[in-house]
């Protein structure tokens, strides 16, 4: 099967794509794309989704780079993919034919490009990261590499959509300490539960910043299990495990 791959104008020329899981060796609970190394799925199969995908950026396997992913407000500037991989939530690079990635179901996968600076970023923002400020990170350290800010584009891709986002009081608690005016991007549910617009937050943030523009492909990981993986929806149906998708860009 055809890899799927999910692509914005405005990071165009730069390659890049958010892949869904179609196309991938995987089977049963991780049919398709899953290029987690961190699940269970067989490492041989992971190595040969990611080669796959590798292959679709145009770079050899072991150049297709990301970092341990630990819901921090941490970037890295990258030269050559690190061994181990280092802490962090966003990475950037102004080294050509290293591909970023970042890996998500139901977190924000994002991607960023000054292409007149020749400087591009990745970061896997869930909410913690996000409020964190993964995002304002990964721009200051574009604009450290010689980004300008006015000239770098962000995508959000596949994500956990409001519909889907179910929350407590006590996350409502959070996000109401930082900013009274965070109240917009919840909407009422059953009881005291409500919903919270990841994509939205994430968005607010990131025009917040200052940057050219902002936007999300409006997908939602939960709602379409042909195409995604979903933590979330992992959880719902008590499967032992899940598959991640990769998005990725490449200078």
């Amino acid at each position: 099967m055809t890899l799927e791959i999910l692509t914005a104008d405005s990071l165009a020329p730069l390659r890049h794509g958010f892949f869904t899981r179609k196309g991938g060796a995987s089977s049963g609970i991780f049919a398709g794309l899953n290029c987690g190394t961190g699940s269970s799925d067989q490492t041989e199969i992971v190595a040969i989704n990611r080669a796959r995908v590798a292959e679709a950026m145009g770079v050899a396997a072991d150049q297709l780079t990301g970092v341990h992913q630990v819901h921090s407000s941490d970037a890295v500037s990258i030269t050559a993919p690190l061994d181990p991989k280092p802490k962090a939530d966003g990475l950037v690079t102004a080294t050509r034919g290293v591909a970023l990635s970042v890996l998500t179901a139901d977190c924000q996968p994002v991607l960023f490009a000054d292409a007149q600076a020749g400087v591009i970023g990745a970061a896997h923002a869930g909410w913690k990261g996000a409020q964190a400020g993964i995002l304002e990170a990964t721009i200051d350290a574009m604009t450290d590499l010689g980004a300008a800010r006015e000239n770098i584009h962000a995508v959000i891709g596949p994500t956990i959509s409001q519909r889907a986002y179910e929350v407590g009081p006590e996350f409502f608690d959070i996000f109401l300490d930082e900013d009274p005016e965070n109240t917009r991007f919840f909407a009422g549910g059953d009881g005291d539960r409500m919903h919270f617009d990841l994509p939205g937050y994430g968005l607010m943030r990131l025009r917040a910043a200052g940057i050219a523009s902002a936007e999300w492909t409006r997908h939602c990981t939960y709602f379409d299990p042909d195409r995604f993986y979903s933590y979330r929806r992992s959880v719902h149906h008590k499967d032992p495990d899940y598959g991640r998708l990769i998005s990725s860009i490449v200078l």
